[in-house]
């Protein structure tokens, strides 16, 4: 049954505590005149649309009313004034308050006083410092011939032949090899059950290239023939995927079962058109063109990574708890989203949780952190975020989703998460607004 609402303005009685940094005790108190006021008025909203043996909708006694709906007004009448008190209080106290609050100690009831208690976290109070002219270092690079000719080859590997050759294995072929491996004398399953592929493969493709597969693996197979059988022991490094290995030493027995040559196209415009460029000229242009954007972004990043860094270090303040766990559980669900992603198993991520938690509180505090001085910014410079602002970034997640947008725009109203994209934007903004203003010094090229 739908109700008429109670829209008179409440004066009400405030007193504020502040039990810790961002968090207050609110102690609101309301008059009994004001509350028997809202009783009135819900019971006669009930009055209206009541329907009881006898008596025609609208038409029965409020004393009959009161009986069979006592229990509905009691609540409705203790929600909208505990709501519209708390909201009135909040507004008086000029507070900023962060999440929900914990509403506690109700008294409540006909012909007495509203009283009751809200703990809330609030904003931070602090100094917003100079966020232009901040320090960053420009890394002084440009697109090189050479650049072109490597990323051109990286094409040409796309459409790379490997012919079986019947010589001994050199730099830069592939090594078609059968393993089995141990770690500190055991099957390294044994120490990691999950890692069934580092114990024990057939036909496993193995470049010998430096970085390939584990480091020194490959290196050590250079000189055999299709047929030879060698011994291979290899340091996984200490930041190895997978975690039980870490810094430890492996051993593996490895049969070379044939070499691959690896044969590069030759460089013309009948492969410019495979990539859909008219002829080879075109094709380089568009790869040189394709390699100032990256460069541009990588430094745009580098940059503002700098800024971001220099404007958290100039200013201290405490956070609310309550924004920080919100935070911290947004990023584990990012890890461990981005892990499996990856191919991370799922009994791995588990026994990492602690790292896992630990390295996104960290996270959680400094994007925290940003997010208020961002919202101080804003608030300074008078920067918002529009409603095409808000359409135009759901459109790029949609596209970065592989979404139809309709889709993308329902899922987002389910969750809830409109708000999201106009904080993304103003977050955008904010950060080309001080990545503009750096002081940015050149630094040496790079090699």
């Amino acid at each position: 049954m739908l109700r008429g609402s109670f829209n008179t303005y409440l004066t009400v009685n405030v007193s504020v505590e502040n039990l810790a940094p961002c968090k207050k005790l609110v102690r609101v108190e309301l008059d009994a005149a004001a509350v028997d006021t809202a009783f009135d008025a819900i019971t006669k909203d009930y009055q209206k649309q009541a329907a009881l043996p006898g008596f025609r909708p609208g038409k029965a006694p409020l004393p009959m009313v009161v009986k069979k709906y006592g229990a509905e007004i009691n609540e409705e009448a203790k929600r909208k004034l505990v709501g519209d008190s708390y909201r009135q209080a909040v507004e008086e106290k000029k507070l900023q308050v962060v999440g929900y609050p914990d509403i506690e100690e109700v008294q409540f009831g006909r012909g007495q006083s509203l009283q009751f208690t809200a703990t809330i976290e609030t904003a931070p109070e602090f100094e917003l410092p100079e966020y232009k002219g901040l320090p960053a270092t420009l890394e002084s690079k440009s697109v090189t011939d050479t650049d072109v000719e490597k990323a051109l080859d990286l094409l040409r590997g796309q459409h790379a032949n490997y012919n079986t050759v019947a010589r001994p294995l050199a730099s830069g072929d592939i090594a078609v090899v059968n393993y089995t491996g141990t770690c500190e004398g055991k099957a390294i399953t044994e120490l990691a059950p999950t890692a069934k592929g580092l114990t024990e493969q057939k036909n496993f493709w193995v470049e010998t290239t430096e970085g390939s597969f584990i480091p020194g693996f490959a290196a050590q197979l250079t000189g055999a023939k299709a047929g030879d059988k060698r011994t291979v022991t290899v340091d996984f490094p200490a930041d190895f995927v997978t975690r039980e290995l870490q810094g430890k030493k492996g051993a593996y027995e490895v049969e070379l079962v044939e070499v691959k040559e690896k044969v590069l196209p030759e460089l013309n415009d009948e492969l410019a058109k495979k990539f859909g460029a008219e002829n080879l000229e075109k094709l380089k242009a568009g790869v040189r063109t394709d390699l100032e954007n990256e460069l541009k972004y990588s430094q745009s990043k580098a940059i503002r990574a700098q800024v971001v860094r220099a404007l958290l270090g100039r200013v201290n303040f405490d956070l609310p708890e309550s924004a920080v766990a919100n935070e911290t559980r947004n990023v584990v669900y990012d890890l461990v989203r981005q892990n499996t992603q990856r191919g991370v198993a799922r009994e791995l991520i588990e026994t990492q949780k602690d790292e896992i938690y630990s390295a996104a509180a960290s996270s959680a505090k400094e994007r925290v952190k940003l997010a208020f001085l961002v919202q101080r910014i804003a608030d300074q410079e008078k920067i918002t975020a529009t409603q095409e602002d808000a359409l135009r970034r759901a459109q790029q997640l949609a596209m970065m989703y592989q979404m139809p947008f309709d889709q993308f725009l329902k899922d987002l109203q389910k969750r809830n998460g409109v708000n999201e994209l106009y904080d993304q934007v103003l977050h955008e903004k904010v950060l080309e607004l001080i990545e503009k203003n750096a002081a940015i010094t050149e630094g040496a090229t790079a090699k």
